[in-house]
């Protein structure tokens, strides 16, 4: 059982990980380049951001129980652990907070897309919280991988 634990700790921090660069650095932008209505391109790439902040959100909450399963007390002094953390509440922030509220901005506008109504300079600032708050996790979550197999030794 032991060596199936520490494998799911593994697959899920490259699912997490790997995910979030291949949505956010390869799909999202390929989603823009290509479709030509960027309307479109935002609601599917939207859709992607929610996906991977789900498997995040489960990602973080196996580890942030085998971690102290592993370690008992000892894990608080493990990076690792300081990590998985930081990097689940920022999928939570982003999952719970600010994407409720662009979709609530979006709904907002209608008639009209976001982007071309009134809302539209909030609309782009959350976008800018949103996306610089993702850069930080992808990030973070490099280090993450670099630092994996520290959580079992």
């Amino acid at each position: 059982m032991r060596k199936l634990s520490e494998a799911l700790y593994f697959i899920l921090i490259a699912l997490w990980v790997g995910g979030m660069w291949a949505i956010g650095y390869m799909a999202a932008p390929v989603l823009f380049a290509s479709l030509g209505d960027r309307q479109l391109a935002g609601m599917v790439a939207g859709k992607l951001f929610a996906l991977i902040g789900w498997v995040g959100l489960g990602s973080a909450a196996y580890l942030l129980v085998f971690l102290p399963v592993r370690w008992g007390g000892q894990v608080f002094k493990r990076a690792v652990f300081w990590l998985v953390l930081l990097m689940g509440l920022l999928a939570a922030a982003s999952q719970f907070g600010i994407q409720p509220l662009m979709a609530q901005l979006k709904a907002d506008a209608l008639p009209r897309e976001v982007m071309e109504s009134v809302l539209r300079d909030r609309f782009a600032a959350w976008h800018g919280i949103s996306s610089i708050l993702y850069l930080v996790q992808s990030l973070l979550g490099v280090w993450l991988v670099v630092w994996a197999d520290r959580g079992l030794r």
